[in-house]
């Protein structure tokens, strides 16, 4: 119930915040209605804008209507932008919104309800090109005696104009404000401190002594080893330092989470800039962009850039100030490390399932060398479990109904033949695992994942096919019956479509990002196990038919389809002819059937291994 509920809270957190994304292409940017600053995490330009708001009149009357230009430059480098945001201010105040606007052109601007004002903003639709934008502003009935109109212009991600001041209108019979002289660049532009270079590469010397360090794969050095991915961190006084490193495209991140569930978390991330990196503090609402923080809570940053190995350093309180609103440092976390592409600023989803440590750590506390998985555990069972159902029972089920039906003649299992009993035994542990199993995932995501492809469409296939098969057997005619033949062939057609389709299945649930096994040797283990079942498979039915050696005595073959009196009065089968040796043929079947039962345990065990390894 624990993990339906958080499962729950995840979908509502989702619901609830996926209009706060990073960028905010469709415009809907309510959030910066006060500051008019982009949620981007970025700092404002403070060159001169290459973007002018004009005014077509500079006096006005109650109810007036006024057409406001904003226009991109068109002789330089930067003649077009993607997001903009309109509003109009006292003059005197700049905190109080004044009047309304009305839309020009309805497919390139919208009206936002700022300041509990409707229409007191204008915003972008879309995150295309564009290269001027007109709207109207509507003088209010009570206006102040001097309107200024702001602007926001955003040419890319990482790169916007705040509160670029336009024109100012003055009611008639007033005298306007003096002239002011603006410099060019953002009026909100915030100071920043640089970030310094790293001389040298992070090492994991000293992680569990002096320092705890989380690391993938597990003991991994990133002064020796490219592919490591690593964070670290130390108590310093009333402040932690933190290294983070590894390959990566766009960004390398961790973040501090009350629970392994992805949302409501303390983030940090390192993101590359061309040919340096930005160290910046966010925060994740759900399972959506992080969202940069504003406030500056980190010291000390410094970074490097080396053989695609994104690699930074900062400091941070334990406890942080009231405004910056960060987690305190002092308590236990999850730790999730990720990776991925950024473009213009921005992140993109994670490459990769994240690194999250297998308990809760103190970050103040003991140094500790930490362990962790990319995989979830409920993942980790829906695996195993779809392992063991189609790659083990369900053939071993298949290969004793169809070759063994002679064997044990005067033994039996609860009153029915031992292996009918075998069979079913069989075919109810498939079905019991496949359900666990086919549930578990829809538990982790909480509804349907769209980012799987194929596998569970062809999951769902499987899981049909695998509950049709014992509903068919409990309406199956008498043997005796005169359409008995039609069940024989439905529940045999049933039964290899459903092992068909589990095979393919299955190979693509190994390449899943939630449960990523080792290539290429996990898929070619995976293929021998089927082409193992095959071996078996062939081999016993070439000795049905007589064609090895071994059944030279019972080389006359026929093939029966009317009344065999065998429990579960199967019709589709090879019957040996009444002058063979069913000791030696029972004998060679039992040696087969123990070699390909060790062979596939054998096998599937190093797959449940790796499992369990990621």
């Amino acid at each position: 119930m624990e993990v339906l509920m958080k499962a729950r809270i995840v979908l509502v957190l989702t619901a609830v915040c996926i209009k706060t994304v990073a960028g905010y292409p469709d415009g809907k940017v309510t959030k910066s209605c006060k500051d008019m600053t982009p949620l981007h995490g970025h700092d404002p330009s403070t060159s001169d804008p290459p973007y002018t708001i004009t005014a077509d009149k500079s006096r006005f009357s109650t109810g007036d209507e006024i057409q406001v230009t904003l226009r991109a430059d068109s002789s330089g480098s930067k003649a077009y932008f993607k997001g903009f945001l309109i509003e109009a201010r006292n003059a005197g105040n700049l905190n109080e919104a004044v009047g309304s606007f009305q839309l020009v052109d309805p497919t390139i601007s919208q009206l936002l309800r700022c300041n509990d004002k409707d229409g007191s903003a204008v915003s972008h639709t879309h995150k295309d090109k564009k290269t001027e934008v007109q709207v109207v502003w509507i003088a209010p009935q009570d206006p102040p005696s001097s309107v200024r109109f702001l602007v926001t212009v955003l040419h890319k991600y990482s790169e916007y104009w705040v509160k670029i001041p336009g024109p100012v209108v003055t009611q008639y019979g007033v005298d306007p404000p003096p002239a002011e002289t603006t410099v060019g660049g953002s009026s909100d532009a915030k100071t920043t401190t640089a970030s310094s270079m790293l001389s040298h590469s992070f090492t994991s010397e000293g992680c569990g002594s002096s320092k705890s360090c989380l690391r993938d794969p597990d003991g991994c050095n990133p002064q020796n080893l490219t592919s490591c991915h690593f964070l670290s961190f130390r108590k310093e006084e009333t402040s932690i330092v933190f290294e983070l490193s590894g390959p990566a495209e766009g960004y390398v991140s961790f973040a501090l989470s009350l629970d392994k569930w992805m949302g409501n978390d303390d983030v940090y991330l390192c993101m590359r800039d061309t040919n340096r990196v930005d160290v910046k503090a966010a925060f994740v609402s759900g399972r959506t962009h992080p969202e940069i923080s504003s406030e500056n809570a980190l010291k000390d940053t410094a970074w490097r850039l080396s053989d695609g190995v994104i690699q930074c350093s900062f400091r941070r309180d334990i406890i942080p100030s009231d405004n910056q609103k960060r987690f305190p440092l002092d308590q236990r976390y999850y730790l999730f490390m990720a990776h991925g592409r950024a473009e213009d600023g921005q992140t993109h989803r994670h490459d990769r399932q994240p690194l999250i440590s297998s308990n809760q750590k103190d970050l103040t506390g003991e140094p500790e060398d930490l362990t962790g998985s990319r995989s979830p555990l409920l993942l980790k069972y829906h695996g195993a479990f779809m392992l063991i159902a189609w790659m083990s029972t369900v053939s071993a089920g298949v290969i004793i109904a169809r070759y063994f039906k002679p064997d044990w003649p005067e033994s039996n299992i609860l009153g029915q033949k031992v292996w009918f009993q075998l069979h079913r035994g069989l075919m109810t542990l498939t079905l019991l695992l496949t359900l666990v199993g086919f549930v578990l995932p829809f538990m982790y995501r909480g509804g349907w994942s769209k980012r799987a492809g194929l596998h569970p469409y062809l999951g769902c296939v499987v899981m049909s096919l695998a509950v049709i098969q014992p509903v068919m057997a409990l309406f199956r005619p008498a043997p005796e019956a005169s359409r008995r033949y039609i069940f024989n062939w439905m529940h045999f057609g049933t039964g290899t479509l459903a092992q068909i389709v589990s095979v393919i299945t299955v190979f693509l649930g190994i390449h899943q990002q939630a449960l990523l096994l080792p290539a290429p040797w996990s898929t070619g283990l995976l293929g021998f196990i089927v082409v193992w079942f095959v071996l078996a498979d062939l081999v016993l039915e070439v000795h049905r038919r007589g064609f090895l050696p071994i059944g030279k005595y019972f080389q006359n073959v026929k093939i029966y389809t009317e009344h065999i009196n065998s429990e579960d009065k199967e019709e589709i089968m090879f019957v040996q002819d009444e002058n063979e040796s069913l000791r030696t043929n029972s004998c060679f079947k039992n040696i087969i059937l123990a070699v390909y039962l060790c062979g596939n345990l054998g096998f599937l065990t190093v797959l449940l291994w790796t499992i369990i390894s990621v």
